[in-house]
């Protein structure tokens, strides 16, 4: 079960934040996977979500998110948003005065994210928009972001564009930092 596995994140010190805590048990796994892999959704693993693509493995978005730790009221570009896993989570954490902008290049993608997402209302209350676009060009609108969140492997690719629409580049930074040590942790 989904709680348990919460739970063992929690007592292993990858879940902290309570804002964090309270998303995970929000934010069902389960609405975010395949049919055929719904099963599985419990699991601290990554699932195909099809077109090469995955789910991210829970441990890795716990880790992510209190490396960055977003708060109320954030806008938060999302690139590589998939199957909208993260971007609910974040939606729930920046609350309904904040915003995610979910980008994802495969346009399938992108609506069966945008259509996950949905189940939560925060496509319709404007907390989650959805938009089929490269990620490496950024948003066109000229949106000041406080957190960017990329998909986990490409952490390291740092496009020029993209330091301009980001507030907090030393928090980003220092993930990039911490998240190749974990990288590099994990391969031993």
């Amino acid at each position: 079960m989904m709680e348990n596995l919460i739970q063992q994140l929690i007592d292993d010190g990858y879940l902290k934040t309570p804002t964090i805590i309270k998303a995970f048990k929000k934010i069902k796994r389960q609405d975010f996977v395949l049919q055929e892999t719904a099963g599985e959704a419990a699991g601290n693993y990554p699932l195909p979500i099809g077109y090469g693509q995955t789910i991210s493995q829970p441990l890795t978005v716990a880790f992510m998110m209190e490396l960055l730790a977003p708060e109320k009221d954030w806008k938060v570009l999302d690139i590589g948003s998939g199957s909208g896993f993260t971007t609910a989570i974040l939606a729930e954490i920046v609350g309904k005065n904040g915003k995610v902008f979910a980008l994802e290049r495969i346009d399938e993608l992108m609506k069966f994210g945008e259509s996950n997402v949905r189940k939560y209302n925060f496509v319709k209350s404007g907390r989650a928009i959805f938009a089929t676009a490269d990620g490496t060009k950024g948003l066109k609108e000229e949106v000041i972001f406080d957190y960017l969140n990329k998909a986990y492997r490409e952490f390291y690719f740092r496009p020029k564009f993209l330091v301009k629409q980001l507030v907090q580049i030393r928090r980003w930074q220092e993930l990039v930092a911490k998240f190749k040590a974990f990288l590099a942790i994990k391969k031993v």
